[in-house]
């Protein structure tokens, strides 16, 4: 594969790319300005679906969980496909302030960089394509997925998955601000609702008699305190409580949310076996309170070689544009494609900072080079697959 690197190094080179970076921050602001929480992503699907028709790409669809499609034709139609992906969704409310602060080489943004880069990215790759009359050695697909945020559970990469079933030969999800780094690994994640009932009361006749809240939070300590691996790496989260009635009451329910992640299978089960004798032992010693656990998530992890022509690719490619690569696990819409044994990575478009938060942010300097690298990587897997024929 890396030997296509430098052919289309050639064709897409510096000063044509160059040309290319305002429409990405353009459309980047564009697409954050639009709200679209996990489950919500609507309004952001028609905005992706008007630019995918308008650059006159094939089979234009939204599917009914609003993941994006658009295809371009290659010259081997028979060849299997390389699917570049991006998700739309963000973790923020709809109610979010979503002004954008401006300065010298950042741009500052809440999700900005995660993912509506990405997605800019994506439009732009099938647009510069489009302008040159460029037809990709296989066919290309473009997929502005749904989902894969929160309790999304990457439902719409499941779905685009089993959508194209049998047509794929090799996924490249982008994430805005991954560059410099080729996630070639997706780790194990399971994600829990923890609820605790109890028979309530009035915080002064009561006072004594058992609390949900003060059952979830002893809990939560417990929780805290486990030690876990750092080699697998391996984490836990506990990211939202909930519970009671009013501020005299003791607490009839309460509940927490927990994330649980490691790079091993066999080290994320040994934890949540920890957490369910946690609760089984709280129970035991706690009368008149009662849990439950449901599983809310489970992302199956995955694995790509470092060896993998792929990845190999990835790390060349940004070298090329000047970059030393570094090879990453993590959790990402790559996941689904690796467990069922699709050669998948995750790259970047830039480089920011603060994800998740109110004041993240991109910085516009390193996008010329991410989008060299995603434009020279997916031609260069076309190439490679419409020559072996199989992936």
């Amino acid at each position: 594969m890396k030997n296509w690197l430098p052919i289309f190094e050639q064709k897409f080179n510096s000063a044509l790319i160059s040309g290319y970076v305002e429409r990405v921050i353009d459309l980047a602001i564009a697409i954050q300005q639009i709200p679209a929480p996990t489950f919500e992503e609507q309004m952001r699907a028609q905005f992706v679906r008007a630019q995918f028709s308008s650059m006159g790409l094939h089979s234009v669809d939204v599917d009914d969980l609003h993941n994006v499609y658009g295809m371009m034709p290659g010259e081997r139609r028979d060849s299997p496909a390389i699917v570049i992906t991006a998700h739309t969704d963000t973790v923020f409310s709809a109610q979010t302030d979503l002004r954008i602060r401006r300065s010298q080489e950042v741009i500052h943004g809440a999700g900005l960089g995660d993912n509506s880069a990405g997605v800019a990215g994506l439009l732009v790759l099938a647009q510069l394509l489009t302008d040159q009359r460029f037809t990709p050695p296989g066919d290309l697909w473009f997929v502005a997925t749904t989902r894969e945020e929160g309790l999304g559970d990457l439902g719409g990469m499941r779905a685009a998955s089993e959508r194209l079933r049998g047509r794929v030969g090799a996924v490249i999800n982008v994430e805005g601000l991954a560059f410099g780094h080729v996630y070639n690994a997706g780790i194990a994640v399971r994600r829990y609702h923890i609820a605790a009932t109890a028979p309530g009361g009035h915080s002064w006749l009561h006072f004594g008699c058992p609390s949900a809240i003060n059952a979830i939070l002893e809990l939560g300590t417990q929780i805290i305190k486990l030690d876990v691996p750092h080699q697998p790496r391996t984490t836990f989260n506990i990211g939202m409580i909930e519970g009671g009635e009013s501020i005299n009451s003791l607490a009839a329910q309460a509940g927490l949310w927990l994330d649980l992640r490691s790079e091993d299978s066999a080290a994320l089960s040994q934890l949540v076996a920890r957490v369910q004798q946690l609760i089984a032992t709280q129970e035991a010693e706690t009368d008149g309170v009662r849990f439950t656990i449901e599983q809310i998530g489970s992302r199956p992890p995955g694995v790509l070689p470092a060896d993998h022509p792929l990845v190999g690719a990835a790390l060349e490619a940004l070298e090329r544009v000047g970059f030393r690569g570094t090879l990453e696990s993590g959790s990402t819409d790559a996941n689904i494609p690796l467990a069922l044994g699709i050669p998948a990575i995750t790259i970047g478009i830039t480089r920011g900072g603060n994800a998740h938060r109110l004041d993240e942010y991109m910085e516009t300097a390193p996008i010329e080079s991410g989008m060299r690298q995603l434009v020279m990587l997916t031609l260069a897997a076309s190439a490679w697959l419409a020559q072996k024929g199989t992936p």
